[in-house]
């Protein structure tokens, strides 16, 4: 069957317009990537220029103060990490004495009760 004017022209102009949108798509993409590799490049620059004034050693590279420091960093870490579980493990043994105290006196409240209810009942 053939096809009418109207649905040829309909679908030139979708085609006209899908290819005005993926042309703008891609102009916005490629110019996105730009901006955020030119601001990726600009902090590294920033950061291995304050890493080579502030922070490196006499006779260090960059490059060998920013792996020391990773390092130095790993190693606060972990030291942070182990006294975080030495509190936790603390926290929990005064959190059983608390519990072991409060338990002994609810026995020693109940005591003098249950003897008063015996008293009560005759039985003692």
């Amino acid at each position: 069957m053939a096809k009418s004017k109207l649905v040829e022209a309909n679908e030139k102009i979708a085609e006209g317009v899908v290819g005005g949108y993926k042309k703008m798509e891609e102009g916005v993409v490629v110019g996105y990537k730009k901006i955020e590799e030119g601001a990726v490049e600009g902090f590294q620059k920033i950061a291995d220029k304050f890493v080579d004034h502030f922070l490196t050693k006499e006779g260090e590279s960059v490059e060998e103060a920013k792996e020391r420091l990773s390092a130095e960093q790993k190693v606060r870490e972990e030291k942070s990490a182990v006294k975080r579980e030495e509190r936790k493990q603390k926290q929990k043994a005064v959190e059983a004495d608390r519990q072991k105290a409060v338990d002994e006196t609810d026995r020693q409240k109940a005591k003098p009760a249950s003897l008063e209810a015996k008293r009560k009942a005759g039985l003692e």
